[in-house]
């Protein structure tokens, strides 16, 4: 028997690997968002028994039996926010939860309000992506159009043109003197060379 357990736990093993970063992320984050709806609705229910106490001086919070889950988002939210959680980066997993869990405990908000405020961080995380993301792009633009120009700037100062040097040729000098006209071509300008050290 205990063979076969560890054959199904290395095959669960096995499945894990298999699965994308991407999935992961998913799984990660709408496991931390149900825990905190959780918390939220554990939070609730123990403001109410404070309230109770208070108001009528007994505490019969032992004889009240609570159901395990009371609140949960609707399957239409819950692929939504599967949706947008696909969209964030691995790397960006754990500061969406840090994020989450400070805005939690800034707020402290009600069971219904947990989703939105987990939807508004998983839109700012995205949006720090696409910010990222562009000053990258210009960032390589820039540095392409900087290899260009010391590209051009290196070609420069390694050739050099003389359009009116005084030992060029003209067809009319090859004419007069009846000679054969050279191979290069006439309307062009004598390019030369400087030997660096």
């Amino acid at each position: 028997m205990a063979l076969t357990s560890w054959f199904r736990w290395n095959d669960s093993n096995l499945r894990l690997s298999q699965r994308s970063p991407s999935d992961m992320v998913v799984d990660t984050l709408i496991m931390e968002l149900s825990w905190q709806m959780k918390q939220a609705e554990k939070q609730h229910r123990e403001k109410e028994n404070e309230y109770r106490k208070i108001k009528t001086g007994v505490d019969y919070s032992w004889l009240v039996s609570y159901p395990k889950h009371n609140y949960d988002i609707s399957p239409g939210e819950r692929l939504q926010l599967e949706d947008s959680c696909s969209k964030i980066h691995p790397s960006y997993c754990g500061p969406v939860i840090l994020r989450f869990r400070q805005l939690i405990a800034e707020y402290e908000p009600d069971v219904q309000e947990v989703p939105r405020l987990f939807r508004s961080v998983l839109q700012e995380a995205n949006e720090k992506m696409k910010e990222e993301e562009d000053a990258k792009k210009l960032a390589r633009q820039w540095n392409t159009k900087r290899a260009m120009s010391l590209s051009l700037t290196t070609f420069k100062s390694r050739a050099r043109i003389y359009p009116f040097a005084s030992d060029i040729k003209t067809i009319s000098e090859d004419v007069e003197r009846e000679l054969e006209p050279t191979r290069r071509v006439w309307s062009m300008p004598e390019f030369r060379t400087t030997k660096e050290d």
